[in-house]
């Protein structure tokens, strides 16, 4: 090889590594978690907040980044922060879960989470993983294109993300508690919020409801997350389209609606053109519920969105909001969720499961009170997959337990299909199916294997709604209800 090849071939390598290194950043934060009082609803409490923020910091980052986050836990509760949507390759240990994939971060102490964005871009969020701390501890991921590259939309002039939630007057630890000690469903939530922000039209709220600024003509990425525990939400803002373009960091065939269905854990980018008389306009979220005879909130959330040189005094115009129990136009949405691009899905199959979700109703256990059994007929409200509860382990996390091979911890028995095939209808299924069995069982699944997942629900005591998500260390996991004690289901695929 001549001299000027060799000096042409380090030339290229040198190039690709310094270019690299300008697209490729990492990116260091510290998260302390503390109380913070917080007022909503003309009343103030502690609340747990990540830097005494409520919601917490916006993380914004480029694809192709790495992120190192530094938890430092000042709370009194045991915590762990996870990814939400985050491909977490090779770096499983950071995705968050307590008890799975991690033990949990202890008061006083800290933990630093560190993983790199690889091939994703749009809105993700984060939030905590150990009982019900999400209610307040949570904000928004924002992954940009690499630089370089773009949107494959047109750019928008302004980008907004806007976080809805739950809020409790009392301590959410202490409603999940209080759920877990009498079998009974956990108490309501008193609002839905914007940004944190109940809005105009609960009391004490209206002084600081989220202002959206806009300018005529200009379009903006509305970055709509759902960070509610357990409600599905309708979102819309008055008189605009919104033009759906991404939704789970990932890019989707454009398509243009009135109003989004966001579950639980959900995001979805929207884009909105300023193209209607320079005023006020509402943007409001409320319940979808389709579980039928279970209370839920019944309220509205509202922002505002307001165009510039817009007296503040004008009263916003609302929105009309589907039916609480609108399916068709939950059904009608969903339907138009394409691929930006064809996706392959393999033909042939290694592993097919069939996986039934739904409730349940534990018998009361003969040394417990009343008190202690307020769910139906004298029950405890429970939920299964394949009729399998999961129960967390409590010194050990399944992955340490799995790397170090310590014994005990779990078995490898969860059944690939339900006990009892019926037509899910909930007609004439049997007593027997109320009452699940208890167990840390896991499915092992072999490294490289193809896997069809059926998910049904069962119409067990209820008709559920609500979304599943891969956490991307092949841990498939299913939060119904926010019972996490009694209702999270877990697949591991080993390697």
């Amino acid at each position: 090889m001549t001299t000027v090849h060799t000096f042409s071939i380090l030339l290229f390598f040198c190039s690709l590594f310094s270019a690299s290194l300008i697209i490729a950043k990492v990116q260091h934060h510290d998260f302390v978690i503390q109380e913070t009082p917080v007022k909503r609803l003309c009343k103030t409490r502690n609340a747990i907040t990540v830097n005494g923020m409520f919601p917490g910091p916006t993380l914004e980052v480029n694809n192709g980044d790495t992120l190192e986050v530094k938890v430092h836990n000042r709370a009194r509760y045991n915590i762990t922060i996870h990814w939400h949507g985050v491909r977490q390759i090779r770096t499983g240990w950071a995705d968050g879960p307590e008890f799975v994939t991690q033990c949990p971060i202890r008061p006083g102490m800290s933990y630093t989470y560190r993983f790199t964005i690889q091939g994703q871009e749009g809105t993700l969020w984060w939030h905590a993983h150990s009982s019900w701390l999400r209610a307040t501890v949570y904000g928004a991921l924002i992954i940009h294109p690499t630089p370089g590259s773009s949107f494959p939309f047109p750019k928008p002039d302004r980008q907004t993300a806007l976080m809805l939630g739950e809020w409790w007057n009392a301590n959410p630890v202490d409603v999940i508690n209080q759920a877990t000690r009498t079998g009974a469903a956990p108490n309501i939530s008193d609002a839905y919020t914007i940004n944190g922000q109940p809005g105009d039209l609960y009391n004490c709220s209206t002084k600081e409801t989220v202002v959206v600024p806009i300018n005529s003509g200009e379009t903006s990425l509305l970055r709509v997350i759902n960070a509610a525990l357990n409600q599905p939400l309708f979102f819309t803002v008055a008189n605009h389209k919104l033009t759906v373009v991404g939704a789970d960091a990932s890019y989707l065939k454009p398509f243009t609606t009135k109003v989004l269905m966001l579950g639980p854990g959900q995001t979805t980018d929207v884009l909105l053109t300023a193209d209607q008389p320079p005023k006020r306009y509402y943007i409001a979220a409320r319940a979808y519920q389709s579980a039928q005879n279970a209370p839920f909130d019944n309220t509205t959330t509202t922002a505002i969105l307001q165009y510039k040189k817009t007296t503040t005094t004008s009263k916003p115009i609302m929105p009309v909001l589907p039916a609480f129990n609108d399916t068709n136009t939950v059904t009608s949405f969903s339907r138009k969720f394409k691929s930006l691009r064809n996706v392959v899905v393999p033909k042939t199959i290694d592993d097919n499961l069939f996986f039934t979700i739904g409730l349940g109703l534990d018998n009361c256990p003969k040394n417990f009170p009343k008190s202690r059994c307020q769910g139906l007929n004298g029950t405890r409200f429970t939920a299964s997959m394949n009729n399998v509860s999961f129960v967390l382990p409590s010194n050990f996390s399944l992955l340490q337990a799995h790397s170090n091979g310590i014994p005990g911890v779990f078995t490898t028995d969860f059944p690939a299909k339900p006990p009892v095939k019926f037509d899910y209808t909930g007609n004439n299924i049997s007593r027997a199916l109320f009452q699940p069995v208890k167990g840390t069982k896991l499915y092992k699944l072999k490294y490289g294997s193809r896997v069809q997942v059926v998910l049904q629900d069962t119409n067990i005591v209820t008709s559920e709604n609500h979304p599943i998500h891969l956490h991307e260390t092949l841990w498939l996991f299913l939060l119904m209800d926010g019972l996490l004690s009694d209702s999270l289901q877990i697949i591991q695929g080993f390697g």
